[in-house]
């Protein structure tokens, strides 16, 4: 039998022929399935862009919120409850619905544009202490400034929400997030300073914002330290807070005794603080004290926490430290200070915050009780004296606070500002 007959017996046969044609079938689908794959994936390529946003981005949360406001009116949301309380002690609750994980689809600007938010339950960011998350925008088109807008549109919402206020950062591991929600800009004039001593803090703070080509063209680093310092309760954090909303300043509070914290995480954090913002170190001298005082007292002059004092140093001022900072360092007692650290480079400007003088009294009295004559001011600040001769402006504040609505009561109750 030639090779002719095999083929005709092997057409004739309906099982062959059967399996033939399903091995043809298959083949042809596969074949369709892989053009259609690599077809999409070119589509894609080409005809499509893609936006991720990592959980860990800045503009994370400013995306969802946006999304969930101006964007897409999905009826599938998460919800993130926090709490707020106001200087007058109140706690109110605020709840934020941002797109729950899955897809959500929105037009925007004659463009159609698929979310697409995902949760990796095998990853966890450490950081925010939740799962790993991004969030995905797509969209038919070529022309990035559609992501541009959008994530211009989400930052311009977040910081509307914050005009007018002041934003408190604390240290969370490696980074710095918002603590609490915005505050009520103070105003500057609030904080009753001795005189000119809040006009040459400001000025000099404002010629530093001002002119950062100038330190540039002589090759000096472009940053400035100051060291606010005096009695406990006379108005140093309190000015710090006013003069951080006039200058529409965010506030990164860093606490320098946490146990956490070691060098290379304290130059990482002043490295990666938020644009426009002050560094406050307050009460450094509860983690560094003077190397002669501590050696006379037989105590390390560390504190409590894995940083060192060569560490903070080098921070403030080493080869890798960063550019374009404002640290403010607040201390009731200098003299445990360690003369490195409050030398010119690492503070530029110290001013002691004392007790109230005459002047700071008499300017609370008027303050709280604008409608009396300036001469009850006056025997206000004279009879406060007769009776201590150190008092702070936290002091004469509980008095007038406890007795608002009554200056007579102040005079008759001038001799507990001992006790307050």
């Amino acid at each position: 039998m030639g090779l002719s007959d095999i083929i005709s017996s092997l057409q004739g046969n309906p099982y062959f022929g059967a399996g033939f044609g399903l091995f043809g079938l298959g083949m042809t689908a596969a074949v369709g399935r892989k053009a259609l794959q690599v077809g999409m994936i070119a589509f894609r390529r080409h005809f499509m862009i893609t936006l991720e946003v990592p959980s860990r981005d800045k503009s994370y949360q400013w995306l969802l919120q946006w999304i969930s406001e101006k964007g897409t009116k999905t009826q599938h949301l998460s919800v993130e409850t926090s709490f707020h309380q106001s200087n007058a002690g109140k706690i109110s609750t605020k709840y934020d619905f941002i797109p729950s994980p899955g897809s959500h689809f929105f037009f925007y600007k004659g463009h159609y544009i698929r979310v697409e938010r995902n949760r990796e339950k095998q990853m966890f960011d450490f950081n925010k202490s939740a799962p790993f998350e991004t969030v995905t925008l797509t969209a038919l088109g070529r022309d990035r400034g559609i992501y541009f807008n959008i994530l211009e549109e989400a930052r311009h919402m977040a910081l509307q929400k914050q005009e007018g206020r002041t934003v408190m950062y604390t240290a969370v591991g490696p980074e710095w997030r918002p603590f609490g929600y915005p505050r009520r800009k103070r105003p500057l004039n609030s904080v009753v300073l001795d005189k000119q001593v809040s006009d040459r803090i400001m000025k000099d703070i404002t010629e530093f914002i001002d002119n950062p080509t100038w330190y540039m063209d002589r090759g000096i680093p472009y940053r400035r330290g100051y060291l606010l310092h005096g009695p406990p309760g006379c108005g140093k954090s309190s000015y710090i807070n006013a003069l951080a909303g006039s200058l529409d300043y965010s506030i990164c509070v860093l606490n320098l005794s946490e146990r956490g914290l070691s060098d290379d995480r304290l130059n990482h954090l002043l490295t990666v603080a938020p644009e426009q913002s002050i560094i406050l170190l307050e009460d450094v001298d509860s983690a560094f004290v003077s190397r002669e005082i501590s050696s006379e007292n037989s105590v390390a002059y560390q504190g409590m926490s894995r940083l060192t004092l060569s560490g903070l140093l080098n921070a403030l001022d080493g080869v890798a430290s960063a550019e374009a900072r404002i640290i403010f360092m607040t201390t009731n007692y200098v003299d445990r200070l360690d003369p490195a650290l409050i030398r010119p480079g690492r503070i530029d400007v110290k001013e002691k915050i004392d007790y109230a003088t005459d002047y700071q009294l008499q300017q609370m009295f008027t303050r709280f009780y604008p409608s009396e004559a300036p001469e009850r001011a006056q025997v206000f600040s004279h009879t406060a004296r007769t009776h201590n001769t150190n008092i702070s402006l936290a002091q004469v504040q509980g008095l007038f606070l406890k007795f608002k609505s009554d200056p007579d009561l102040v005079f008759q109750n001038i001799d507990k500002l001992k006790s307050m």
